[in-house]
């Protein structure tokens, strides 16, 4: 903050607004080399209209009678989304306790708290997909670890942060009454973070019906496999079915993880 004159104010100074607008120029140079690195066909770009088009042409109408066919898959994909996300949520909760701050036993097992949840969330629900599948083969077994073991890192960081905002003095207390560790867990510690851990769970189930739709174009169940299938035969009718199923079971679970949400907050 700086004053120039006897009237003009500015928030910051020279040294500040040089060094501001010196990271704007890197910005806008990083920028343009990552773009002119990528090497884009623009000749790509400009028949995607008329691709587009065409494709749209190939897959209209959609062939409602396949709708059938693929309700089973499409069942077995929101399954993988709740066993997923339920056998996440079991992981996920010693790695919480662990990796925070206030309920950690040791600074060794707060860092290995802190190594799961950046692994776990670094690496791509494709790759664990094709990780499980080449483990356990194809279908969905494959899928609920793959799902999994994605989610782990979200649902432990948000609970781990969690746990860290909780009332201390609540904890305290029962360990002033002679509480054992277990119930400072169960009775400090959970009732802080039940609306927390509800609307952690509800969002992650939300996100993972997403991702159980695409995770079959790997092998690992799902209504995937079928989309994957039908592009490749050049089904284009089936695929547009099954895009609009899709789209259905997004919104559907969208509803009720926003109805879930609400009712816990």
């Amino acid at each position: 903050m700086s004053y120039e004159g006897s009237t003009t104010w500015r928030k910051h100074d020279g040294r500040a607004r040089a060094l501001r607008y010196l990271a704007i120029v890197v910005a806008i140079a990083i920028t343009a080399l990552s773009w002119r690195a990528l090497d884009i066909q623009y000749t790509f770009v400009v028949d995607a209209p008329r691709n587009l088009g065409d494709l749209l042409l190939r897959m209209y109408p959609p062939n409602l009678a396949y709708g059938a066919e693929i309700l089973p898959p499409l069942v077995e994909t929101i399954n993988i989304a709740i066993l997923g996300t339920g056998l996440a949520i079991l992981i996920s909760l010693p790695i919480a306790y662990i990796g925070a701050e206030n309920t950690t036993p040791n600074a060794v097992t707060y860092a290995l708290g802190k190594f799961l949840i950046v692994g776990t969330r670094s690496v791509n629900v494709i790759i664990w997909a094709l990780f499980f599948v080449v483990i356990f083969g194809t279908g969905a077994l494959s899928g609920v670890l793959a799902v999994a073991f994605r989610s782990i890192g979200f649902v432990s960081k948000l609970i781990a942060e969690g746990i860290e905002e909780i009332d201390a003095g609540q904890v305290e207390a029962i360990r002033a009454m002679g509480g054992s560790p277990l119930d400072v867990v169960v009775y400090g510690i959970v009732p802080q973070i039940k609306p927390a851990f509800v609307g952690v769970a509800t969002y992650r189930w939300d996100i993972n019906v997403r991702e159980a739709t695409v995770i079959g174009f790997v092998g690992a169940g799902g209504i995937g496999v079928y989309l994957d299938t039908a592009i490749n035969f050049f089904q284009w009718s089936n695929v547009l079915t099954i895009l609009i199923a899709i789209l259905g079971i997004v919104i559907v679970s969208e509803v009720v993880s926003a109805y879930l949400r609400k009712k816990v907050s």
